[in-house]
């Protein structure tokens, strides 16, 4: 079985949409769908169809988050050290072109977000910083061409 490295964070909120969909979205959904039968006939009616359609994206939302989260392998990013770029590392760049900095923690796939700053492991520029340290510049492949960022700083926990 595949395991999907992870912040202790990153793991809870996923726990945490997990249990809110089987104890509130699921009886929501059931307690819809009850209610679009009572109506008539099931043909015609787009309460039920909707309900039905919300049910199965729910389900498999659920079969989803069960699967990462019993193959999730917690990595703790505040056991590392160094000042080279690994899983959990929140690095501090510096686009070259631009003199505009921003800083990213390198998470695992499932619990990336990049407007709060978490940085998938599969990214491009993920896979570009892995291995380097302090000073050294990456360049990462971009739709407008490529970047080229500094790291300015590395840090963990």
């Amino acid at each position: 079985m595949q395991k999907f490295p992870m912040t202790g964070p990153g793991l809870q909120r996923l726990e945490d949409e997990l249990r809110k969909l089987k104890s509130e979205e699921r009886p929501a959904i059931i307690r819809a769908i009850a209610e679009a039968r009572s109506h008539g006939d099931l043909s015609e009616n787009a309460e039920y169809h909707a309900a039905r359609e919300r049910q199965s994206f729910t389900e498999g939302r659920i079969q989803e988050l069960e699967e990462i989260v019993s193959s999730a392998e917690v990595i703790d990013p505040a056991t590392l050290s160094g000042d080279q770029v690994k899983f959990g590392a929140r690095v501090k760049l510096v686009d070259e072109e631009t003199d505009k900095e921003a800083t990213y923690q390198i998470v695992g796939v499932y619990e990336a977000d990049i407007k709060q700053g978490l940085l998938s492991i599969s990214s491009p520029l993920a896979k570009s910083l892995i291995g380097k340290s302090i000073g050294d510049s990456v360049s990462v492949p971009a739709p407008g061409g490529d970047r080229t960022y500094e790291i300015l700083e590395v840090t963990y926990g």
